[in-house]
């Protein structure tokens, strides 16, 4: 077995692994390996922002997970989309940035997470953002090196969805990462002139120059290397071959949500009685690894639009595809440029609520399912996802080969709250499709379909269609309880060397979309392994 030697090695070059190799390489006196079990970000479908539609089943560059049977979908499996290639997620989702609420990283602080607290965290999510066009200075940064900008090309399909809010009396915002999240607005997006800004291309090609940093792709980390309590380094295979590599200080995992949990349990670290019934033997006892997984759960509604408009009508037109090519090859704007939700919306459920709890996607397409096929009509869709859900699920071992897939027990909709959320959230969005300036736009609502009413029905059509909008986290939680996998420095409890940074660390899931928050956590993990901190903000 070949020996490589290095001072920290992180494994999975995703939207944190990416920001955690590139800032420790820094440092021209450590030497840094990063692991990747996917390939090169050089497909061209990556860097055009409406790529996500071709990435998301492409098995190159995507894990293509599902979960397990759903008891709470009518025993259906659902799709999980994860990047598998260097960028990981980052460089197949819908660009949309998004770093949730203020009280979501005050209430991990308030968990007994120090360091975490907003003002602790608001530093890092600056240092990182290359923010162009308006913004509050106090919260944004100019000069980070992830693109953050807005979309080139505002519709009047999009200014009528924003109308049709304010009607209702959700106001207006120009920022979602603001003061305040709720609101109506146009989304930011992680591009940059037209194209998508990833993790890999904002944070490690540019790092991937220094002589320090080493990247290997195509690497399937199979077990984390232990002495004692002491993390040593990682088995893998590439091409065939099994290696192994060293760390002299320290291993961070950043493999995300299913695949950091994953390579614990496969390590012996793990639920004891887990590990032993799944034929691993066990080298650290610890609970919480793969427990308390949380997901955003979304249901659609879609609709069949009055006139020609949508990306329905671009795909099935040879001649409107050629033209959308044409002005994105010569200026950067039309259709390619279209992140997964151009504008939004961040609302309550219930008047008693303190912040929003649901979010909306206005997308300009429609189809039943992320995944599937494109509807062969004009149509559009609001996306109604569930920003703080209840219910928890888990990941499994199936065997305790690193190559096979775990179970992944999602438990959709397994409490009341989060049924009643949901349905909720769809009667609020026929209320905004029913202002006149969105009736101008609908034919008909085709799903649910008017004849679909009552709170039953409704959540009957979640339970049929509804799914994951991508962003699960949570299964190797931050916290001190006996489930907590790390501590606020993210190291795993219990062993010396070894840490995880990424979405799997959130103690609760983020309102909203997670890119961002990942990103975060990349620029944070990197100076708690380096004994810095940016100062708090004032």
């Amino acid at each position: 077995m070949t020996t490589i030697e290095a001072d920290y090695i992180v494994v999975g070059a995703g939207s944190a692994g990416c920001v955690v190799a590139a800032r420790l390489s820094e440092d021209p006196a450590v030497r840094v390996l990063l692991l990747e079990a996917g390939g090169n970000d050089n497909k061209l479908w990556i860097h055009i922002p409406l790529g996500y539609g071709k990435t998301i089943t492409d098995k190159s560059v995507n894990w293509m997970y599902e979960t397990e049977p759903d008891p709470q979908l009518h025993g259906r499996r659902v799709f999980w989309p994860r990047g598998k290639v260097l960028g990981g997620s980052s460089s197949i989702n819908g660009l949309l940035y998004v770093r949730g609420q203020v009280q979501d990283y005050d209430h991990w602080r308030q968990l007994g997470n120090a360091g975490w607290a907003w003002d602790d965290v608001l530093p890092y999510f600056r240092r990182s953002e290359g923010r162009a066009g308006p913004a509050d200075e106090r919260l944004h940064g100019r000069d980070g090196p992830l693109g953050v900008s807005d979309l080139p090309d505002r519709t009047e399909l999009a200014e009528s969805y924003i109308r049709a809010a304010m009607e209702l009396g959700i106001p207006r915002t120009e920022d979602f990462n603001g003061a305040s999240q709720e609101g109506v607005g146009y989304y930011h997006v992680t591009a940059k002139h037209g194209r998508r800004s990833s993790a890999a291309t904002a944070f490690l090609r540019p790092a991937m120059k220094r002589p320090n940093l080493t990247v290997l792709t195509e690497a399937l980390a199979s077990r984390v290397t232990l002495e004692g309590r002491r993390a040593t380094g990682v088995e893998f295979t590439q091409g065939g071959v099994a290696r192994r590599a060293n760390a002299k200080r320290e291993v961070i995992l950043c493999g995300g949500a299913i695949n950091s949990p994953h390579l614990l349990m496969v390590s012996g670290i793990g639920p004891a009685a887990h590990l032993q019934d799944s034929g691993v033997a066990v080298a650290h006892d610890l609970p919480g690894v793969g427990q308390n997984l949380q997901d955003h759960f979304q249901a659609r509604i879609t609709y069949r639009c009055k006139f020609p408009v949508t990306l329905n009508d671009v795909m099935m037109s040879p001649w409107r595809m050629a033209l959308a090519g044409l002005q994105y090859a010569t200026a950067r704007r039309g259709p390619l440029t279209i992140s997964a939700g151009q504008v939004g919306i961040f609302a309550r459920t219930r008047p008693d609520l303190e912040t929003p709890d649901i979010q909306f996607l206005l997308i300009p397409f429609s189809a039943a399912r992320p995944g599937e096929g494109l509807d062969k009509f004009s149509g559009f869709l609001q996306n109604c996802c569930q920003l703080r859900p209840e219910s928890r699920g888990e990941i499994r071992l199936r065997s305790p080969q690193a190559a096979v897939y775990p179970a992944i027990h999602a438990n959709y909709l397994s409490t009341e709250r989060d049924r009643r959320t949901i349905v909720e959230g769809l009667k609020l969005g026929r209320r905004i499709a029913a202002q006149p300036a969105m009736q101008h736009w609908i034919e008909a609502e085709h799903l649910p379909g008017k004849d679909v009413q009552g709170d039953a029905a409704l959540l009957e059509h979640a339970r049929r269609y509804g799914g994951s909008i991508f962003h699960p986290s949570g299964t190797c939680k931050m916290g001190r309880d006996r489930l907590a996998v790390v501590d606020d420095s993210l190291r795993v409890h219990g062993l010396d060397g070894l840490r995880v940074a990424d979405a799997s660390i959130m103690p609760t899931v983020v309102s909203g979309n997670t890119n961002a928050a990942c990103i975060m956590i990349g620029e944070k993990a990197a100076d708690l392994v380096r004994g810095q901190a940016l100062a708090r903000a004032a």
